[in-house]
This record gives C-alpha cells, structure tokens and sequence, in this order.
C-alpha cells in the first residue's frame, strides 16, 4: 500500500473544527493509503514563550532557538500540540500514535547553525517503527522535535521534517498550510511549479518569508523521491480526497526532469 505523508502548520494546531474535518478526511484516506502526520505549532510556541517573557525571532523563517527555550518548545511542540492532535484523531475515530523524529531513531538530528541556537536539520534514520505503526492501521502524528546523537533535543523546521519523513518511507507527500498553494503576483493559484520557475518567483519577492522555505522543502522532497510533492490548504479538507483520483489539490512542485519519475502518483 502506497503511504501519504502529510505536513501540518502552526495555525491548523488552532481551528479544532477544520482540524477534526482533516482527520475526517485521513480516515476516509486510510482505506486505500497508509497516512503519516507531521506537524508544527509556532502560534503555540510564540503564545507559550510571550507568556513566559521571552522573545522570540525568525531568520528566514527559521525561529532561533537559544537552550534556555528549548525545553518550553518542546513542550509546546511534542507535548501540548501533539497531544491536542491525537485528541482530535481519536474523536474522529482514528487510532493516533503521538510521535517525535527521535523516536525509534526514525531520524538523525544534528545543529543547523549555531548562531540559530538549537535549531536542527533531520537526515531519515531507521523507518521500522513507522512502517509497524501504519502496517497496523495507525496513524502515527510526529512533532518537529528532533535530536542529534548525544541526545541533544533540536527545534527542528516543520517542512523539512516532513520532507525526510518522506524520504524515510518513499512516500508522496502533501504539505498543508493556510493558504490552497503557491500564488503568483495577482494572488491566482499555480498549479505547478519547478525549480527554475521558484527560483524566479524568489528573485521577483513573489514567494518570499516562509514559503521560500516551504517551495524549497518542497522542491528538495520532489527532487529526492523523484516525484511531485503537492503544496496545498488545510481548510478544504474534503479538496484532498481528489488524491485518490489523481486530481490536483493544489501546487504541484516538479523534480526536474533527470529525477527517477517526474509524475506524483
């Protein structure tokens, strides 16, 4: 069976309805896929650490993350988010394992850069534990908590967490914020993309801030597993059971032509 990776952002974790209708919709998607969740929470981590008197800032959208925060985010991030997630899942009558990328050594961290402080780059690890959890009809939600091989925990950037759990499994994958895709200057949907067309994109500050990330995070995923990775929203869920019919559900992001297959299933 062919498995699904689908990445959450930070504001999904704060609209439990459209939260519950995604679940909805993964369950509907388990009948034919094995489906793996992986999710961020930075409105939660900023709201936790604006509470606790300490600021907080990004670098190309990376939040810099000193060790003295470390351990509210993770907090944030594998406790109070992840937990909230499994919640919803069981009401929408799904069988949730909440998860981090340490577990199960699923994968490896190391520090991105240390003028960030704590935050960390993943490489895909041992995906035993993943392929025993979805072989059995479950679905494993996997915060963006890291840690590199002494143990030490990293705040680890969503998107890219999902393009190694990708790598780890082979598996197609779906990165879901709050927007339908990428849009061009006049705000109208594209609905592909590749790499010399973002880059472009990029130079003319069209995709800019955090989506630069997420189109390249995206673009790595296409390249590596050879296939189009889709950029699309969490608020028509519904939208992505067209997946199961080989519809578009929103921006296709095409590895170049060299890749092992240049077409998402």
């Amino acid at each position: 069976m062919n498995t699904l990776v689908i990445k959450v952002g930070g504001a999904f974790m704060q609209a439990d309805e459209l939260a519950l209708e995604l679940l909805e919709v993964i369950k509907q998607l388990q009948q034919k896929l094995c489906v793996v969740l992986v999710h961020g929470g930075g409105p939660m981590v900023e709201e936790l650490l604006a509470a606790l008197s300490m600021t907080s800032h990004k670098v190309a959208g990376l939040r810099i993350t000193p060790s003295e925060q470390m351990p509210y985010i993770a907090g944030a991030l594998a406790g109070t988010a992840n937990k909230q997630l499994c919640g919803l899942a069981i009401k929408a009558g799904l069988n949730p394992v909440g998860l981090s990328l340490a577990d199960g050594k699923m994968c490896i961290g190391s520090v991105l850069n240390p003028e960030l402080g704590r935050v960390g780059s993943v490489v895909a690890g041992d995906p035993q534990l993943l392929k025993l959890l979805v072989s059995n009809e479950m679905l494993p939600i996997i915060s963006s908590i890291g840690a590199d091989p002494q143990g030490q925990l990293l705040n680890v950037n969503a998107d890219q967490a999902a393009t190694v759990i990708a790598q780890l499994l082979d598996a197609e994958l779906i990165m879901l914020s709050d927007v339908p895709g990428v849009l061009d200057g006049n705000k109208e949907l594209l609905s592909q993309l590749d790499g010399a067309q973002i880059s472009q994109l990029i130079d003319d500050g069209v995709i800019r801030d955090g989506m630069i990330v997420k189109v390249q995070a995206a673009l790595t995923a296409a390249e590596s597993l050879g296939r189009s990775v889709t950029i699309a929203s969490w608020k028509s869920a519904t939208k992505l059971l067209g997946f199961l019919r080989h519809e578009a559900v929103g921006t296709l992001i095409s590895p170049a032509p060299t890749s092992r297959n240049t077409h998402s299933k």
